[in-house]
């Protein structure tokens, strides 16, 4: 007897924890994020694999979906100095136009971007660091500095794609069992649904805490990578040989 899986990526949070969960590869080249994305896919399979097939259930994986929003691509001036930038050519830009590319061509996977824009009037925010440092009077406005500062960017209709499609999933019967790689407690009225449904609802915030509301609406806490504080050596793949059920 066979159920269907269905792997849930919040890009934007996989992408900031994978420097502390995979400190075995470079996050700054794409190639390597696509691996470690297949990876986290293939370790997810084979745990489940191992738990279930003791019950005579296999694991099958009905798509994986990554959530992320498009490039920023807009030409503006920097604050200090007023230098014309084209962040269309910015390093971030170019590695997620490159990663996108990749993963467009992964079998089984899906790729669900939004949109990430200007927030409000400002195209540029002070940093935290040189906030403090003006504020108790260490430097002066006049020291401040283009790498000071942040494109004043958010990113859209990201969320909204995840909980549309934990909904959809869920109501069609596409999968029994729906992984979901954030650590957002705004995902509780999904994963709510889903459980109320009859579906396994499987959280893998990537061994960060999570909050007790969000703990409390799944069924299983677990990563598809080692504890990075407690890691084995890597293998050449990076697969678990044993359950990394969080809550073990």
């Amino acid at each position: 007897m066979a159920d269907k899986v269905a792997i849930l990526i919040d890009g934007g949070y996989y992408l900031r924890r994978l420097r502390y969960v995979r400190r075995d590869i470079d996050d700054s080249e794409p190639e390597s994020v696509a691996r470690s994305i297949r990876q986290l896919v293939n370790n997810h399979l084979a745990q489940l694999n191992r738990v279930y097939s003791l019950q005579n259930h296999f694991q099958l994986l009905y798509r994986c979906f990554f959530y992320d929003g498009q490039p920023f691509t807009d030409k503006t001036h920097y604050p200090i100095s007023k230098k014309f930038v084209d962040f269309a050519k910015s390093d971030e830009a170019q590695f997620r136009t490159r990663l996108f590319d990749l993963l467009r061509k992964e079998p089984n996977l899906a790729l669900r971007l939004g949109e990430v824009a200007k927030q409000g009037d400002n195209s540029w925010v002070l940093k935290p660091e040189p906030q403090r440092r003006l504020i108790s009077q260490r430097i002066q406005v006049s020291d401040l500095k283009d790498e000071d500062f942040n494109p004043n960017l958010r990113q859209k209709g990201v969320d909204m794609r995840i909980g549309l499609d934990i909904a959809t999933i869920t109501l069609k019967k596409q999968a029994n069992i729906i992984v979901l790689v954030s650590g957002d407690s705004d995902f509780v009225p999904a994963a709510r649904l889903a459980r109320r449904e009859g579906v396994t609802f499987i959280l893998d915030p990537l061994w960060r805490t999570v909050s007790p509301e969000l703990a409390e609406h799944i069924d299983q806490l677990r990563s598809g990578f080692y504890n990075p504080t407690r890691p084995p050596s890597f293998t050449a793949t990076g697969t678990p040989t044993a359950s990394q059920d969080i809550r073990a």
